[in-house]
């Protein structure tokens, strides 16, 4: 490993944790670096669903040191996919070209240069198609960690024909936040689009009440600072972590209850 070169690589991936696959991707990545430190980002994505490790990926990134960003969360398996190279505000993504590392991408600046995977000798020997995580990807993120230029991996691509995800909307009009459902958490927290500052300019604050839209049905519900601090099984809306309003049940599944997808359309305004 090159000296200055940091060390850190990031996974992200939808393989689950009760087979090997994420153990294979850490021991392919140990093989060729072995001075990686390995930090896992999650790997209970859904399956296939790119939104939501697309959101994982850029809601974590501003907290992970600069380095590798490997993110492998596709619906389609096989060899179908390209996979690409990315290098964005001093960090290097790679994964496939479906989305998944678009809002990352963004949110460290934008793309400064990309490169599509295609160096057969950068990859393992023998590649499965059902399996491109362990065989390329690991293998090509872990040559870049261990100094390899990305120009290696393959020829360059304009950085406007990489697939990104649309950008989650979010508008104030009319005295009301209209935003969708950007992501569904594990315990079926439904998170917004909408932010804390935006309810805030709606005059919206902690312990006041909501009046959320969710098409023709239309719910009040309490606006607090966790999602705890209301009875068991009442709903609740509060601001996460990444400072986004999110909708939960105190001990409950609110995306269950409400029956809310990601990318369903929502509207927040006060209870006066």
């Amino acid at each position: 490993m090159s000296p200055g070169v940091t060390c850190v690589i990031t996974l992200l991936t939808d393989y689950g944790l009760e087979d090997g696959f994420v153990a294979a991707c850490h021991g392919v990545i140990l093989g060729i670096a072995p001075e990686a430190r390995i930090i896992d980002v999650g790997h209970l994505v859904p399956a296939g669903d790119v939104r939501r490790g697309a959101a994982i990926l850029a809601q974590t990134l501003p907290y992970l040191p600069a380095g590798v960003h490997l993110a492998v969360v596709d619906p389609v398996v096989g060899g179908i996919r390209r996979g690409v190279v990315v290098q964005a505000g001093g960090r290097t993504f790679v994964g496939p070209d479906n989305g998944v590392l678009s809002w990352a991408v963004h949110q460290a600046g934008g793309a400064e240069a990309a490169y599509e995977i295609a160096n057969r000798d950068l990859c393992l020997e023998s590649i499965s198609p059902t399996f491109l995580g362990r065989d390329v990807y690991a293998p090509v993120a872990a040559h870049l960690l261990a100094g390899r230029p990305p120009a290696e991996v393959g020829a360059e691509l304009p950085v406007d024909r990489l697939v990104a995800l649309p950008a989650p909307t979010c508008r104030l009009r009319d005295g009301t936040a209209e935003g969708e459902v950007l992501s569904i958490d594990h315990a079926g927290n439904v998170q917004l689009s909408i932010t804390a500052a935006d309810v805030a300019e709606l005059g919206v604050r902690p312990g006041d009440t909501l009046a959320v839209w969710m098409g023709r049905r239309q719910l009040s519900i309490p606006y607090r600072e966790t999602c705890t601090a209301v009875p068991p099984g009442d709903l609740v809306a509060f601001t996460d972590s990444a400072g986004l309003v999110a909708v939960a049940i105190n001990a409950g599944d609110a995306a269950e209850r409400l029956g809310l997808p990601p990318g369903a359309h929502v509207r927040l305004s006060p209870v006066r």
